[in-house]
């Protein structure tokens, strides 16, 4: 009785679809470091990382601390007790260290010299707009004024959208903005 009233009943196919995204091309780089820079993209600009502009003799930085420790320009790091010698060591001459997510990504020389020679900015976009040159039209105001009616001296605290409130939710903006509640004619 029970398999009458099933077959009985319509059958639908229903086609599950993906919703598939476009991937960002990247510029061509070694497959090594792509797990890392596709990591990056996703994660935003807001990271914790230091900023680090490498100065103009890091490969002979490099170079020195490997030839003191017993490698030269082209050596794999084979022992463990050695990477961790010349990683230190570099650290400690430059003042920049490589990250944990990033240690298995260097195997050889040439790897940590293409990892020190690598700029890391640390900067927002609106940080970048406002260092950049700007054509003489556009202009990024980055300490912009912000009304309130109890500060403001230019109109006497007459706003132009007199029921609309200020409202501040971000947790920084809160201590750079103080936000008001207009008050309205109705209950």
């Amino acid at each position: 009785m029970l398999r009458n009233v099933l077959s009985a009943i319509p059958r639908r196919n229903f086609q599950i679809t993906a919703v598939r995204y476009k991937q960002k091309k990247y510029p061509k780089v070694d497959k090594k470091f792509q797990a890392a820079a596709e990591s990056l993209a996703a994660r935003g600009f807001l990271r914790p990382t230091k900023p680090w502009d490498p100065p103009a003799n890091i490969e002979e930085t490099i170079t020195k601390i490997c030839t003191t420790n017993g490698l030269n320009a082209d050596a794999q790091f084979d022992a463990l007790e050695t990477k961790f010698a010349v990683l230190k060591a570099c650290f400690e001459e430059t003042g920049y260290d490589v990250p944990n997510s990033l240690l298995h990504t260097i195997g050889s020389v040439a790897d940590l010299k293409e990892f020190y020679k690598t700029p890391v900015d640390t900067a927002t976009p609106f940080d970048a707009l406002k260092r950049m040159e700007l054509p003489k039209n556009l202009y990024v105001q980055p300490d912009y004024v912000r009304f309130h009616p109890d500060k403001d001296t230019m109109f006497n605290g007459v706003s132009a959208f007199p029921k609309s409130s200020t409202i501040v939710s971000g947790l920084k903006t809160r201590k750079k903005y103080e936000g008001y509640t207009a008050k309205r004619s109705w209950p």
